[in-house]
């Protein structure tokens, strides 16, 4: 059930009810002068006017028209919104009887059962209504949300309602019988999120009282907190699952941060690895289920296997990089492709980005690391001139900042995907990724010193704190 370009506002015309009422009271009737002048009763007024009548007949509009005394013009458009609101209410009954499911995904799924299986049973349950996974793009958020969509539907039978935002390159294939909710979903969810003040009474007159569950996948930026708040509350039984670069900021959101895949290194296991071992590392599994599409034969074995588990650790267990990187095996060789990525990471995603699943590779990269302010930046050049590993206490040592301050610095990092958590014994370290130091080795535009309208600013660092060659290295390390 996707959508290509969103239909504006324009779309969603004014709710029957609120648009009668309006010419009612713009000629100063009341209920009783209406209902006197049309002959329709008070009652049925008032039941159109609130919304809890959505279908009026034909001669029931033409009566009312009539008691408005609208022209031509206000007469056709109150005909318009009663025709759809019978095409609502249509559309709410198909909605009821075969709930909409999402979209079907085009590639597997790899070492997200533990993410999904938490995921499914929040939204399920209702303990929590909205989520937003963040992450760097290429991580695999939409094909998390297609997973947990999938199973909510599934599982706890409950009607998803997809909704793709503009530009968004999905992987995945409609479902045919979600074909006719795509467009009102569509124009709905734009209509909804364009104004704090917009009416959600369309939106509630299609999901009605049941629970349902919607997907705003590739939210740009960060939706305005006011009106996805306003959504969550007047709909009592939805849920929301968004897919973005950053959280929306609206109360109550739960946060879920994606991170890559595990790795070789991650598990513990050395680039010697036996075979049988290196295939249980979601990583590995992912990027031979690509090989395999372009080297049927290829073979996980004593003689491969280093180079496999070399290239994983590389990439970082980056979905869209294992996928880029397997498609040029149609060229290459493991080993060959293992000593591009050693000697110039940064040259191989150029050259990836002929390749049919690499050609986004390097802008999704730019994308997480654009709009840091020139805090985070100053912070990413002493640890990328290092060998990218740190912790809290080498930021405060770098900063001067107090624990506080530098743990929201390495969080916000973190939730743009650039860095990662070192899983080691000890006190807590974390990683920029390879491929992220390869591209901010490159250059990446700068932003000016002005924070973004909303975001904190983060002074540049401490002019009293010392100049490093990378990171110090602490005791910790």
């Amino acid at each position: 059930m996707t959508t290509s370009a969103a239909p504006g506002t324009a779309d969603v015309p004014p709710q029957f009810g609120s648009l009668m009422r309006r010419h009612r009271l713009r000629i100063g009737l009341t209920q009783r002068e209406l209902a006197d002048l049309s002959t329709i009763s008070v009652r049925a007024i008032r039941d159109l006017e609130q919304g809890r009548a959505t279908r009026p007949r034909t001669d029931t509009v033409r009566l009312i028209a009539d008691g408005l005394r609208l022209g031509p013009k206000a007469r056709a458009d109150l005909e318009s919104a009663a025709h759809q609101g019978r095409r609502s209410a249509a559309l709410h009954e198909r909605f009821v009887t075969a709930p909409p499911a999402p979209p079907v995904a085009t590639h597997p799924l790899f070492g997200r059962d533990a993410e999904a299986r938490v995921l499914t049973d929040e939204l399920a349950s209702g303990t929590e209504r909205l989520v937003t996974v963040v992450g760097l793009s290429g991580v695999g958020k939409t094909r998390l949300a297609l997973e947990v969509a999938a199973r909510l539907h599934r599982e706890a039978e409950l009607p998803v309602l997809w909704h793709a935002a503009p530009g968004t390159t999905g992987e995945y294939r409609s479902d045919p019988d979600g074909e006719e909710f795509a467009g009102p979903v569509c124009a709905l969810v734009e209509h909804l999120l364009a104004s704090a003040d917009t009416d959600p009474a369309a939106f509630l007159e299609l999901v009605g009282d049941h629970p349902t569950v919607l997907v705003i996948d590739g939210a740009p930026g960060r939706l305005h907190a006011d009106r996805l708040g306003r959504l969550v509350r007047e709909c009592p039984q939805l849920r929301v699952l968004i897919t973005s670069d950053h959280p929306s900021d609206v109360p109550g959101e739960r946060v879920f941060l994606l991170t890559p895949l595990t790795t070789p290194d991650d598990a513990g296991e050395s680039a010697t690895a036996a075979a049988e071992e290196l295939a249980g590392t979601t990583a590995v599994q992912l990027f031979l289920s690509q090989v395999r599409r372009v080297q049927p034969e290829f073979v996980l074995d004593g003689r491969t296997a280093g180079a496999v588990a070399d290239i994983c650790r590389r990439l970082d267990g980056l979905p869209l990089a294992l996928r880029a990187a397997a498609d040029w095996l149609v060229v290459y060789d493991v080993e060959t492709l293992r000593e591009c990525l050693a000697s110039d990471p940064g040259a191989l995603l150029d050259h990836l980005t002929d390749a049919r699943e690499g050609a986004r590779l390097r802008a999704c990269l730019e994308r997480g690391l654009r709009g840091l302010d020139p805090g985070r930046h100053d912070l990413l050049d002493a640890v990328c001139a290092g060998d990218g590993e740190f912790g809290l206490e080498d930021v405060m040592a770098l900063t001067g900042r107090r624990l506080p301050e530098c743990g929201r610095l390495v969080r916000d990092l973190l939730l743009r995907g650039v860095v990662r958590p070192s899983h080691r014994p000890g006190r807590s370290r974390f990683q920029v990724l390879q491929l992220v130091r390869a591209v901010w080795r490159d250059g990446v535009p700068r932003p000016a010193a002005t924070a973004a309208p909303g975001v904190p600013e983060e002074l540049p660092l401490g002019a009293a704190a010392p100049v490093f060659d990378g990171l110090p290295r602490s005791s910790a390390h």
